[in-house]
This record gives structure tokens, sequence and C-alpha cells, in this order.
């Protein structure tokens, strides 16, 4: 292997970085959904996630759900 070969190959991996970075940033600027915030939270902190009786979560905007969420009241 010979010093350029080095100097392209690093080079190209610096490059593969830099553009997965850039486009990364840039597609969570443009598509991420907007977090929607409700009218009157409680205690500042908004509506607590809740277990529903037919197991659906409530107030949970995210697709992970917190373990041992209490039930809806």
């Amino acid at each position: 292997m010979k010093l350029s070969d080095l100097a392209k190959g690093s080079s190209v991996l610096l490059g593969v970085i830099v553009a997965g970075y850039i486009s990364t940033s840039y597609v969570d600027q443009r598509l991420a959904t907007p977090v929607k915030t409700t009218s009157a939270p409680t205690n500042g902190l908004g509506p607590s996630a809740c277990v529903d009786e037919d197991g659906s979560w409530k107030n949970w905007p995210w697709p992970n759900v917190p373990a041992l969420s209490p039930k809806c009241r």
C-alpha cells in the first residue's frame, strides 16, 4: 500500500462521515414532525402517559412506551 492510497482512502472515509452527519441533521430539521403542545399543561410537565382499558397508550407521542405506566383515570 502506498501513502497516496492511504490518503485517498482516508479522505473518502472522512467524506462519507461528514456527508452522513450533514444528511442526518438535514433530515432531522426537515422531516421530523414537530411535537404538539397542549394548551393547559399540568404542573408544567404536560399530561402524563397512561394505559387505557383496551391497552392503548394515551398522551405518549413517541413510538417507544415507558414500562409500568399507570392506568388512565
